[in-house]
């Protein structure tokens, strides 16, 4: 099916944006994807909108990335959607077992009617042929939307009681048995996992993504809404990315908080750049993601771009690595999402053990939380974050959850791998406690 483009200049791109996502809550499915002007290189759109699902696919079974890649064939159009972490098991010989209150389907991609692609000063309309005529009315309809402030982020709930799944003394003593399999070679590198949650939670979910933005300006931010599943993001993590012949991914490990004060800014920055401990986090990771990487490269391409580099985000510094490598052009794009899924920094190395031991010792089935949101073009070009700092929201069930993790090696100090827990907690509890 043909779209229809139009182009149109912004005057305030930052408002527009606003506009057009309170614009979209009217629809059942809502996918905005947003920069927020980061300087990030590879970044193609300032961010994009895909709303209203002309067709779609849910998975909750075994099968689900042949699923996706017969939905992406067919459709040959723009798709977007999320994967999530306990895809592995239709990967691996894997399972999850963990008690999930959530219930988001393991996959959802939509083929959407109406697509904004947005830039710095213009945004470009996609609609399906025949919707064509709805251009004009809803470009008047959006830029009609009040963006007073505070407008449209007020709400009145009740007050939300987050609770932890587990207790810092659990979350100690499960440490401990991580350490005791690094210690005994089964693993060297592990990402541990814990839910922080509301139960009877009414929340407004465009507010709290909105504030949540706000707070974190992340440049892979997502705001995700299928009837009554919402993942409000603000992850800083892109998992992969295929741009014409060439994939890139950019782990993060490697974590230091922020300062109001420059100087100490600037110590707390230096001291990251050369921490030993958490440079080897990062290392770690990077070879895996060159393992991964090399399983559907062309021969010889695989190389780190950008290793341990600090990158400075409003409520943390982080170190990443940018790890690149060229295609042939006959690999099919769902295949070499299934080749390097789930992303090497949510995980652990080896990645398989890893992953079997975190099953074990978490007590919550992950989801959506570690997996991926982004989106497929018709030329087979992709773009997906990893699913960290979000929010995932049930309003059905009146669910409300996030989850952190970190990655623990034989270096690593339990009480200070807990603070950091918290740290990167911070800005989703601050949104939902008022």
């Amino acid at each position: 099916m043909k779209r229809v483009s139009k182009k149109i200049s912004l005057q305030n791109p930052q408002e527009f944006k606003h506009q057009l996502l309170s614009w979209a809550q009217k629809f059942d499915q809502v996918l905005w994807l947003d920069s927020n002007n980061y300087q990030m290189d590879n970044s193609q759109f300032e961010a994009i909108l895909a709303v209203d699902a002309y067709s779609e696919v849910s998975m909750k079974s075994k099968g689900a990335f042949q699923a996706l890649k017969k939905f992406q064939d067919t459709e040959n159009d723009y798709v977007f959607g999320y994967l999530s972490y306990d895809l592995k098991n239709d990967i691996e010989n894997l399972s999850s077992n963990n008690m999930d209150e959530l219930e988001f389907p393991s996959l959802y991609f939509f083929k959407a009617k109406y697509l904004f692609f947005l830039t710095k000063n213009s945004v470009t309309l996609r609609y399906i042929s025949s919707e064509k005529e709805k251009m004009a009315r809803d470009i008047e309809n959006i830029h009609t939307i009040s963006t007073k402030k505070n407008t449209p982020f007020k709400q009145e709930q009740m007050p939300l009681e987050i609770k932890a799944r587990i207790s810092k003394e659990t979350y100690l003593s499960k440490l401990q048995k991580v350490l005791g399999h690094i210690k005994r070679g089964n693993i060297y590198e592990a990402n541990f996992c814990q839910e922080f949650y509301a139960e009877d939670a009414f929340i407004n979910p465009l507010e709290i993504y909105n504030n949540l933005n706000q707070l974190s300006e992340a440049p892979f931010a997502s705001f995700f809404k299928s009837t009554h599943h919402y993942i409000l993001s603000a992850s800083p993590e892109r998992y992969i990315q295929k741009s014409g012949d060439t994939l890139i991914s950019q782990p993060i490990k490697g974590t230091a908080k922020r300062s109001l004060h420059a100087e100490e800014d600037l110590l707390l920055k230096t001291n990251l750049a050369k921490d030993p401990k958490e440079i080897a986090e990062n290392i770690m990771i990077v070879d895996l993601v060159r393992n991964d990487l090399s399983r559907i490269a062309t021969k010889g391409s695989v190389q780190v771009e950008e290793l341990c580099k600090v990158y400075s985000f409003k409520q943390v510094h982080q170190l990443i690595s940018t790890v690149a490598c060229k295609v042939d052009a006959s690999t099919h794009p769902i295949d070499i999402i299934q080749k390097t899924f789930p992303m090497g920094s949510m995980t652990g190395a080896p990645k398989i053990a890893a992953m079997k031991i975190m099953e074990e010792l978490e007590e919550t089935k992950r989801g959506v939380y570690s997996g991926a949101i982004g989106y497929i073009s018709p030329t087979g070009d992709f773009d997906f974050n990893v699913v960290i700092r979000s929010i995932l929201y049930n309003a059905q069930k009146k669910y409300v959850s996030y989850s952190v993790g970190g990655a623990i090696i034989a270096k690593s100090n339990p009480e200070k791998e807990y603070e950091e827990c918290l740290l990167k907690a911070m800005a989703m509890k601050k949104v939902l406690v008022k």
